[in-house]
């Protein structure tokens, strides 16, 4: 895996310095990865399942336990609160046994600027949640290691990669609406080639201790997840390299995640569970035929 430049650690600021060398120890040197995986496969899915299983339902996971194991696999999904992929991960893990490893790139802000964002990522990932992605316009030089990385990683077998195409939590009043995805995915997708499972997960809190309360004393909201079928997307697109590319990659993946949305809010209605937000609102995709047309299985020669 390839190490980050001078330049790019220059980038880095105060105890963010000391958080990195400690994550990448942690995700670089294969026997400390080994065992914190093994933490992840063994306490940390239990104890996720156990808080939130009361509340928790799922749909789609046919297409987690019949994927092709020849590739990584990259989930994406809709960015609602800091706990997404630690419940849609332990899903995963509970019900197949291809992934030997995992990564999820996460904002600097809070799991590398603070001491106790550094337990946090510890505790409950084992430091998993790496690459950091800087957010300031100055410092994203850095964030060309975090696309390399992962790249390469979602390359491997056995690699489990969890991707935020919005990039950062949707805090408005549309949940099911996603924000603008950011062409960061597309670029690693086009490259590296792995699967790619879209999935919508919504009902869970931001606060931990509330929403850990809440499975246990009747007064959570369900929470909802929908896996779509896998997608090779890299395969059906005969674009050349570069950031238009990249782009549509990264929208079709957001309409893909919006469609899902749109299933669990008609799943909502029909089973008369609670609506967190109105339904998603495809106009924000003004392209989506075009999209369509490009990434269809019969698009090998297709353009946008």
């Amino acid at each position: 895996m390839r190490q980050p430049t001078e330049e790019e650690l220059s980038q880095l600021r105060g105890f963010e310095k000391l958080a990195f060398r400690i994550a990448d120890k942690a995700n670089r040197d294969p026997k400390w990865k080994k065992h914190g995986h093994r933490f992840l496969d063994s306490v940390g899915k239990m104890w996720v399942y156990l808080s939130t299983n009361n509340l928790t339902r799922v749909d789609g996971l046919q297409h987690v336990r019949d994927i092709d194991r020849s590739r990584g696999v990259v989930f994406v999904c809709n960015h609602l609160t800091m706990f997404d992929f630690y419940v849609i991960s332990s899903v995963v893990l509970r019900s197949t046994d291809w992934v030997d490893r995992m990564f999820f790139p996460v904002r600097s802000a809070y799991f590398y600027e603070r001491p106790d964002g550094v337990l946090v990522n510890a505790i409950m990932s084992a430091m998993a949640m790496y690459p950091p992605v800087l957010r300031e316009k100055e410092r994203k030089a850095f964030n060309r290691y975090t696309v390399d990385f992962i790249t390469e990683a979602a390359g491997t077998p056995g690699t489990l990669i969890g991707y935020h195409p919005e990039g950062t939590r949707n805090k408005g009043a549309e949940p099911y609406t996603l924000l603008p995805a950011n062409a960061g995915i597309g670029e690693i997708i086009y490259h590296a080639k792995p699967v790619v499972i879209p999935c919508f997960i919504i009902g869970l809190q931001s606060d931990l201790a509330t929403q850990v309360r809440s499975n246990f004393d009747g007064t959570g909201q369900p929470v909802t997840i929908t896996f779509g079928a896998p997608i090779d997307l890299a395969e059906r697109c005969s674009m050349p390299k570069g950031p238009e590319a990249y782009r549509a990659m990264a929208d079709y993946l957001r309409l893909s995640i919006m469609r899902l949305g749109q299933r669990d809010y008609d799943r909502r209605v029909r089973d008369g569970l609670p609506l967190p937000g109105p339904a998603p609102r495809f106009e924000t995709a003004p392209n989506a035929a075009e999209l369509d047309r490009l990434f269809s299985p019969n698009a090998a020669s297709a353009t946008l």
